[in-house]
């Protein structure tokens, strides 16, 4: 592994480094379900609980390390002898006489600076705790390691912003009025007015605290609560005249002045060899404070190491979901980071890390379900009720609402007021879900009952209801003015069945404001994602499947729905515009409240013609004699992949849903392998572009090609779709080039010369293999998707658990034996695959299968099948060991 960033030091995806903080756009995140903070190797970052809750300024990759605000921690010896533990100072030629140590793991990050010449070390921890307080930990360590006896007066200083991150440029000394700042014994608290809100003021009732004690809970002899204070007229939070002069605190008004805590201990002397720690907490209360309760928590060093060995213990049960022994320690611990990546996001949304200055909080809808994939992994049965819940966001028109609160049934129609539709957003519902039903055998979920999301858009955004408000709520409602509830399955049908009518001139469904890729927002007259109808047509096959399944006989849904099955020429685009208008008519803006009965059987043949004549018409109109499939039609109505020119146009997603879809046959997908190896790989950066250069933006079709070829959208090694295409090849039995293609998001990701990266999988490599926005990208989840039930087999179908193996022979280069451990049916299930001679996938069978060291009979084949009955019937108490011999 070429790593010169960072090295693991354990199984638990603990690393150290010593040139962290020569990496100006790191960062690492700290969060809990209250509170997220993001820190570098010099403690910049921020901390919040929200958009508009930031404890400090919020930073973005750009001004992460630009930023004068860091949480910093000084020295005083005497004006010659002045130092900053975090590195942050003036004073460079100090700095650079500093030996630095980063020890980071799940969730907790130490940073180490020995200075010689100061005669001290310092070690700074930093972590959220894991109980329920919105709150940052910040524990600092001197140590002399001089020979003789050093003394100096200690200093903590951490700026205190305190409102909305759009007051950064909206009204920012204006809100630096409303401060209202009371000094404790222990530090600072700040408590606005108002929320700032030209919109509408209302009254603030957030606290924001920074508080500090020494190791024998002695109080700062000093306190310093406005910037002004500590920094005098220069403003320079890296050259405090408080600390360079040695000036105690001034008796002056502190009021409507932006906020510091500056905490000044008393003077410490130190022999040789002797330690001294202080505490400094800063957090986010709302209502009463109760400063006194805050300390007691962590007003001892004992208090804090018990905190954070929870914190440890927590996060290493997240990471553990999936556990991986590969014989590759570096493999297995940079997956412990992948896998707690579901769990971040669910914390951060999109928008609370540095990388993500585009955002305003919460997650969108695909992130939603997306993420749900990896969480169900972790426990099914757990998440029963958030499925469920979610549903409660999809519109009876096929739509849904695009942002998702914190709260269960918080959703909103756009962060931005816009009316806007993403045509894929009815494909991942039902993908979720059906995982969790091959994972648990509830097919029962499929009737349980949600309501339908409703707002002021209706028929996809394409009109506005005028007599809607919010008095009315977001529920929809029948004629006589009930909340209408349908079943799970009903949902699914409205999602699915409306795309099928919702077609654009070249009868592939309308791109209307994008697909999974947002950069593709300007064909919404006339744009078609073909990718995406060849996941529809796969949605619509597995909804017949599921239905079948049931056993049901007849299955009652809404009436409208019933129009969305009537028999017409599905060549006639102008007939399902007509069925579209037709149903549209009928479900705004309320229901009839009518069900009727429809044959299961019926039903599930016509979802199957459905499928099938969208899978014929796409290998019929769209499979191209350059060998690759055409994916888009843009606003002027023109085919976006192909040949223009001499110039060769192929996006990878266009290839990756026919192939997911089983649309695409042996001959096509062995062309496509062929055509993105010729044309998507890039040697620099060692993985799959997104698209090939089209040399010019393309106005008619999206932003995403008006960035710079290689960022983002355009032409970016992106995470999300590259796992995708490795899970569809391994689906379609293709699993050599699949782990060729996964695997190299892990050599870009740990090849940390380029990546610059700590142990992550981030949204997207750029042209210099550069690895940007890590943590929170929903590829996470396809990851360790891919790898637990297509590249391991280890996997449920329809509630047993299937053993069906894709390893190739260089994932045994370690070792004849390799091991997969996750949770199933509420047992702990170890499989161990033991390949003695090293074969290859396709060379090898499933030769002897034992459980507790107990045979199981089976037929040698590619897979084994243990039925539920067993797995209940092993111990819920302790790892259960399932070996397969492989020969």
């Amino acid at each position: 592994m070429r790593n010169n960033l960072y090295n693991f030091t354990d199984n638990q995806g603990s690393f150290i480094s010593a040139s962290a903080h020569k990496f100006k756009s790191l960062y690492f995140p700290l969060g809990n379900e209250l509170l997220m903070s993001a820190l570098s190797a010099d403690l910049h970052g921020d901390i919040k609980t929200g958009q508009n809750s930031f404890l400090m300024p919020p930073v973005s990759r750009i001004d992460l390390s630009a930023s004068k605000f860091s949480r910093n921690v000084w020295i005083y010896i005497n004006k010659a002898k002045i130092w900053s533990a975090t590195g942050v100072s003036k004073d460079l030629k100090q700095i650079k006489q500093d030996i630095f140590t980063l020890k980071a793991g799940l969730l907790w990050q130490k940073i180490e600076r020995v200075n010689k010449t100061i005669g001290l070390k310092a070690e700074i921890l930093s972590f959220v705790p894991a109980s329920k307080r919105a709150a940052e930990v910040m524990q600092v360590k001197f140590t002399n390691i001089s020979s003789k006896e050093v003394k100096f007066t200690p200093y903590a200083a951490i700026p205190m912003y305190c409102r909305s991150a759009d007051n950064l440029r909206d009204h920012r000394q204006v809100t630096s009025l409303l401060a209202r700042i009371t000094l404790d014994e222990f530090g600072v608290v700040l408590k606005p007015t108002l929320v700032f809100d030209e919109a509408g003021h209302r009254r603030n009732e957030l606290n924001y605290f920074v508080l500090g004690w020494d190791q024998k809970r002695n109080p700062p002899r000093h306190i310093y609560p406005t910037q002004e204070m500590f920094c005098g007229d220069s403003g320079d939070l890296e050259a405090p005249q408080a600390v360079l002069e040695n000036i105690l605190p001034r008796n002056e008004n502190i009021q409507g002045k932006e906020g510091l805590g500056g905490l000044r201990f008393a003077p410490v002397k130190l022999s040789a060899g002797a330690s001294a720690s202080f505490t400094v907490l800063a957090g986010i209360q709302e209502g009463k404070l109760n400063l006194k309760s805050l300390i007691n928590e962590f007003d001892t060093c004992e208090k804090v190491e018990k905190a954070l060995v929870q914190v440890k213990s927590n996060w290493l049960k997240n990471s553990q979901s999936v556990n991986l022994d590969t014989a590759d320690k570096n493999f297995d611990n940079w997956f412990r980071w992948v896998n707690i990546q579901p769990h971040l996001r669910r914390i951060f949304g999109c928008s609370f890390l540095p990388d993500f200055d585009y955002g305003r909080g919460g997650r969108g809808w695909r992130d939603l379900w997306q993420d749900c994939l990896g969480l169900i992994l972790s426990g099914p049965a757990a998440i029963r009720a958030s499925l469920v819940n979610n549903f409660g966001g999809v519109k009876i028109d096929g739509s849904n609402a695009t942002i998702i609160g914190k709260k269960s049934g918080e959703f909103i129609a756009d962060r931005n007021n816009l009316s806007r539709v993403w045509m894929d957003h009815g494909v991942w519902p039902l993908l979720t879900l059906n995982l969790y039903i091959n994972e648990t055998g509830d097919l029962d979920i499929l009737f349980e009952k949600a309501a339908y999301f409703r707002n002021h858009e209706i028929n996809r955004a394409r009109n506005i209801d005028p007599a809607w408000s919010l008095a009315y709520g977001n529920k929809l409602k029948t004629k006589s003015g009930k909340i209408y509830q349908g079943t799970i399955l009903e949902h699914l049908l409205a999602q699915n069945l409306a795309q099928f009518f919702n077609v654009g001139s070249h009868n592939h469904i309308r791109l209307e404001g994008a697909d999974w890729n947002d950069g593709l927002d300007m064909a919404k007259d006339n744009g078609e994602s073909v990718a995406f109808s060849a996941m529809y047509a796969h949605n619509l096959e597995l909804l017949a499947e599921l239905l079948l399944k049931t056993g049901k006989e007849d299955i009652f849904v809404a009436r409208e729905i019933k129009i969305l099955l009537s028999g017409i020429n599905y060549e006639s685009i102008a007939q399902k515009h007509k069925i579209l208008d037709k149903y549209f008519a009928r479900v705004a803006p309320v229901l009839s409240g009518k069900l009727i009965a429809l044959n299961a059987r019926e039903l599930a043949a016509d979802l199957r013609v459905k499928s099938g004549w969208i899978k014929k018409h796409i290998r019929k109109t769209e499979w191209l004699k350059a060998g690759f499939f055409n994916g888009y039609y843009d606003n002027k109505k023109q085919r976006l992949d192909g040949k223009h020119g001499k110039l060769i146009r192929l996006t990878l997603a266009s290839q990756v849903f026919p192939v997911m879809a089983a649309l695409a046959d042996s001959r096509q997908i062995k062309k496509i392998l062929a055509n993105t190896q010729k044309y998507l790989f890039d040697q620099n950066a060692g993985g799959l572009r997104l698209n090939t250069d089209f040399g010019k933006e393309q106005l008619d079709l999206g932003r995403a090609f008006s960035f710079a070829y290689g960022e983002k959208e355009n032409g970016a090694i992106f995470s999300h779709m590259v796992v995708m295409f490795a899970y569809a090849l391994y689906k379609q039995g293709y699993a050599q080039s699949g782990w060729e293609v996964l695997s190299s998001l892990y050599k870009m990701a740990v090849n940390t010369d380029k990546s610059k990266i700590y142990p992550c999988l981030p949204e997207y490599f750029n042209l210099d293999g550069r690895g940007m926005y890590s943590y929170l990208t929903g590829s996470a989840s396809w990851f360790v998707l891919t790898l637990l039930i297509e590249v391991f087999g280890v996997k449920g179908q329809g509630g047993d658990l299937v053993i069906e193996p894709k390893l190739s022979a260089e994932q045994f280069k370690f070792s004849a034996k390799i091991g997969i451990q996750r949770s199933f049916a509420g047992r702990e299930i170890r499989v161990n695959f033991f390949n003695p001679q090293r074969k290859a996938f396709g060379k090898y069978k499933i030769i002897r299968f034992r459980i507790n060291s107990q045979d199981l009979p089976i037929a040698p084949g590619a897979r084994v099948v243990v039925s539920r009955e067993v797995i209940l019937s092993l111990s819920p108490h302790k790892p259960n060991i399932l070996e397969a011999y492989l020969g």
